[in-house]
């Protein structure tokens, strides 16, 4: 057996600027450093981990899943968990039920449902919004506003066209009978943590009816329990003709899906997409428990009654500071928007064992496990506004 390594980060390409300690454990809402220190996780791996750290569900159904022997079979073969979890999935999703792709990320989820809506359009061209992040891959991240991140990888893909969020007039304008697929966070996270108005997604429905273009909501961040619904859609009364899912699908382990209606589910034929490892029968298993846990009825009030709760703790944080500008978010996703950078901020958190990130150079971003105690979200308010004092 060879010698272990000491863990260095040098060893990785430096496409990320990691800070902190080296953290080797997990339980509750907090991780564990090497040290021991404890760490209140506000930002639950950017919103992936919804059940927290070492939670029962979790635990045994990786344990039942590693029972079965079945890790991967590829997608030549049918097996059990995949179809189970494509099911739950599509029957929440849409009236008649649908067709579900998996695949590994988010990003990889947005790819699809691009190809998915030039298929069965027919057409090319797509809308995005401003603020809006969809991925790092070429077609995802031409629908991404970050002019910085899509600059040293253009040419991306042609025919993107990124409109002012809520402005219907340059909408109706730029959604025409040439447009394959509008895409839209419901809730901004990388932008923001925006909440979009139901009005302006109601415009979009109709716009997309008009000109026989795919709707798309994109609810990686947003989506399954983040905002007290199963999909944040649901508060806006308004549904897509495909939802992209992905970071707590797997609760921690990497998957991603493309939920379609029937109508989109007609357009497509063996051949058409693939994937090596999407929707594999072990982290099918696990997401299929996770989801089952995340969509209980009394589980999603909970998460709408501890995000009630946190947004009038909030909002006494903003009266308290005059560093903070507004809160705004829904359910457990929350911004604050500073009147300066966010950074030192989280820094400065972080010195006091509570972790936080950033959306955008002035916003806080709150992400915290849905499992969150009341009392853990009070401590972490707390030490916010000690930092921002």
């Amino acid at each position: 057996m060879p010698p272990l390594t000491t863990p260095d980060a040098t060893a990785l390409l430096g496409v990320y600027a990691r800070v902190g300690p080296l953290f080797v454990a997990g339980e509750g809402s907090e991780l564990i450093a090497e040290d021991g220190t404890r760490y209140l996780d506000f930002v639950a791996g950017i919103a992936v981990n919804a059940l927290g750290y070492n939670h029962p569900v979790f635990r045994d159904a990786v344990l039942r899943a590693l029972e079965s022997g079945l890790v991967h079979v590829s997608n030549l073969y049918r097996t059990e968990p995949g179809e189970r979890l494509a099911a739950e999935l599509t029957s929440h999703a849409f009236p008649s039920g649908g067709q579900a792709f998996f695949c590994n990320s988010g990003a990889e989820a947005n790819e699809g449902a691009f190809k998915f809506a030039r298929k069965w359009s027919q057409k090319t061209e797509i809308v995005a919004f401003s603020g809006s992040f969809h991925g790092r891959l070429f077609a995802s991240l031409a629908a991404t506003d970050r002019p910085d991140y899509r600059r040293p990888f253009e040419p991306l893909l042609a025919g993107v066209q990124i409109v002012p969020l809520g402005d219907e007039d340059a909408a109706s304008r730029a959604i025409t009978e040439r447009t394959a697929a509008v895409i839209i966070e419901p809730v901004q996270g990388e932008g923001g943590v925006r909440p979009v108005p139901a009005e302006f997604l109601a415009l979009l429905r109709e716009l997309c009816d008009k000109n026989g273009s795919a709707l798309i909501f994109d609810e990686v961040q947003c989506g399954l329990g983040r905002t007290g619904t199963l999909f944040a859609a649901e508060q806006m009364g308004v549904v897509p003709d495909m939802y992209t899912l992905a970071k707590p699908l797997g609760g921690g382990l990497p998957m991603g899906a493309v939920l379609v209606n029937d109508a989109i589910a007609a357009a497509l034929a063996p051949g058409d997409h693939a994937t090596t490892f999407g929707g594999g029968p072990f982290v099918a298993a696990v997401a299929l428990d996770v989801l089952r846990t995340i969509a209980e009825p009394d589980f999603l009030a909970e998460v709408r009654s501890k995000g009630e709760w946190f947004s009038q703790r909030l909002n006494r944080l903003v009266a308290g500071s005059a560093r903070v500008r507004e809160a705004r978010g829904r359910g457990l996703m929350w911004g604050l928007e500073l009147n300066d950078v966010a950074a030192p901020v989280v820094a400065a958190a972080r010195e006091r064992h509570l972790l936080v990130l950033t959306a955008g150079p002035t916003v806080i971003r709150i992400v915290p496990p849905l499992t969150i105690s009341r009392d853990e979200l009070e401590r972490g308010a707390t030490i916010l506004a000690e930092v921002l004092a």
